[in-house]
């Protein structure tokens, strides 16, 4: 399971940990009954206290996402759906962050929309700009 943390995020450590467990599920890196990295196992590769990691998988368990076996580890939820809602939720936590960076820099909501507009068409210019490279690569 891919984890990633931002150091210069202000949310505490654990509500990353349970923000990219719920971003894996809603892009299908992870399946219900998918067993996830144990607590010591995803503190070490975090580099983070194991309380932390214990910390966000008790409150995954409270919100339904994932279920503890005794002596086997932590799954996700056979129930778990990754419908609308969840990938609605998730664009909205991503949205309010980027909103809340934005003011802190003292940009308003135009030029943030603006912003990531710009960076949206110059991530789709690159895959055919290296096709193209690669094309002409093959032509000669």
């Amino acid at each position: 399971m891919l984890v990633t943390l931002d150091p210069g995020d202000a949310r505490p450590l654990y509500l990353q940990i349970m923000d990219e467990v719920r971003r894996t599920l809603v892009v299908g890196t992870l399946q219900p009954e998918d067993p996830l990295p144990s607590v010591r196992e995803l503190a070490a590769e975090l580099l983070v206290n194991p309380r932390t990691v214990s910390q966000a998988y008790r409150e995954l368990e409270r919100e339904g996402i994932v279920y503890v076996r005794r002596g086997q580890g932590t799954f996700v939820a056979p129930n778990v759906h990754r419908g609308w809602a969840e990938r609605r939720a998730l664009g909205l936590e991503v949205a309010k962050r980027a909103l809340l960076e934005a003011r802190r820099s003292g940009l308003g909501v135009e030029d943030l929309l603006r912003f990531i507009g710009e960076v949206a068409d110059s991530e789709e210019e690159v895959p055919s700009d290296a096709m193209a490279a690669a094309n002409q690569g093959d032509e000669e």
